[in-house]
């Protein structure tokens, strides 16, 4: 397993909008720009980009827990603003998946796993929101599965005051290395 894959989780218009169904708001706003230059990097060197999102029906259970959020085919779902662009210019690219996901690991009952071992991934990198669910769960779905884990510090966040508990428990039981997005220049 040769190829590393940047999995981007929830960054939709209802997860980062100012008005989003279920937003974090400004700081998920503030990790877009480096996502986007991140997602372009790993396509330069041959890499996988899945973008991996809630895909919920309007009467989906999990809205007894949360606000309704990232029903499919509204708004909502859309990949949030500098992100919907970077995607519709790569979408033909046989390296950008996009995976929609029923629950919070983005393996839970998707081809995630499958189209990553198709592709010769071995090492997968995490960013997006949010860090204390479903990057935190996307992590230990990727570790259960054999893959190796990093998570890009500085491109993920929540709403919750959880991140350096969370990042510190992926580093802890899931071993992931915890990068910033200025070691990303080592990859080059």
């Amino acid at each position: 397993m040769s190829r590393k894959a940047l999995l981007i989780v929830d960054m939709s218009y209802d997860f980062v909008a100012d008005d989003g169904g279920l937003t974090v708001g400004t700081p998920a706003q503030t990790i877009v720009p480096d996502i986007v230059r991140t997602a372009d990097l790993f396509l330069e060197k041959g890499d996988v980009v899945a973008v991996c999102m809630d895909a919920h029906t309007e009467d989906d259970p999990h809205f007894e827990l949360w606000p309704k959020h990232n029903i499919i085919g509204t708004k909502g779902q859309e990949l949030y603003g500098e992100l919907g662009t970077w995607y519709d210019k790569n979408k033909e690219n046989k390296s950008v998946l996009y995976i929609p996901k029923p629950e919070y690991d983005a393996f839970f009952n998707t081809n995630l796993e499958e189209e990553l071992l198709a592709a010769d991934v071995g090492e997968v990198y995490v960013v997006g929101v949010c860090t204390d669910i479903c990057n935190f769960l996307t992590v230990y779905g990727a570790y259960a599965r054999g893959f190796k884990t990093v998570a890009i510090y500085d491109q993920m966040t929540t709403f919750t005051q959880n991140q350096n508990i969370f990042i510190q428990q992926m580093e802890s039981i899931f071993k992931t290395k915890i990068v910033y997005t200025s070691d990303l220049k080592k990859l080059e």
